[in-house]
């Protein structure tokens, strides 16, 4: 999608990360008036996409907005596509570290401090080009992590699919909340015991 300023400034890379901040990693402001700019561009950049991802999911409020980040520790990855004009943001992948209560392959509910995929879209016009693949590498090689490690908030079908396609992500650790977990999440975070804190839900049906 294209916007009515030059992007090519703010985007030093085809994929840039942006934290709470709401700079791209890297960017160096050579006033505040630059910085102030900048930050106004990619705000309206994030809530654009975000409520384009919102839209597509079916949500009726978007999971991703400026201010939702900027009072988080979440970070945004963007995709650019550069042109002879403004350029174009093709796609948006939010994840972040989030403590979730989850069923572990035993069945019983521990809670866990995971990396969750939080948001994920590209646009329509450039979907099955491999973008998002190229996206969410891009993402997992920052993050140093492997795609059964993360928790992915509300998927959609299509999301599914992609994680069975590209990463072989199929049997699921069903749960009582939003979030979908593969087998293999929790050999990642035996490994790591920050990770899990020990306390432990006892749910009884009824």
């Amino acid at each position: 999608m294209e916007f009515r300023f030059n992007m090519h400034p703010l985007f030093r890379a085809r994929i840039v990360r942006i934290n709470n901040s709401l700079l791209p990693t890297g960017f160096v402001a050579q006033s505040r008036r630059v910085a102030l700019d900048a930050t106004a561009q990619i705000s309206e950049i994030i809530n654009t996409i975000g409520s384009m991802s919102a839209q597509a999911q079916g949500l009726s409020v978007p999971v991703t907005t400026a201010q939702k980040l900027r009072n988080s520790d979440h970070h945004i990855y963007l995709m650019f596509e550069s042109n002879d004009r403004n350029g174009l943001v093709v796609g948006i992948l939010k994840v972040g570290r989030k403590s979730l209560y989850v069923f572990d392959p035993s069945g019983e509910t521990v809670n866990v401090t995971a990396p969750c995929v939080l948001d994920f879209y590209v646009h329509e016009s450039r979907q099955r080009g491999g973008l998002g693949r190229e996206l969410f590498e891009h993402m997992l090689r920052e993050e140093n992590i492997q795609p059964d490690e993360l928790a992915i908030d509300r998927p959609s079908e299509k999301l599914l699919g992609f994680l069975q396609k590209h990463y072989g992500l199929s049997k699921k650790i069903p749960q009582m909340n939003n979030f979908v977990v593969y087998e293999g999440f929790f050999a990642s975070k035996a490994q790591n015991s920050t990770d899990i804190d020990g306390r432990r839900m006892h749910i009884t049906a009824r």
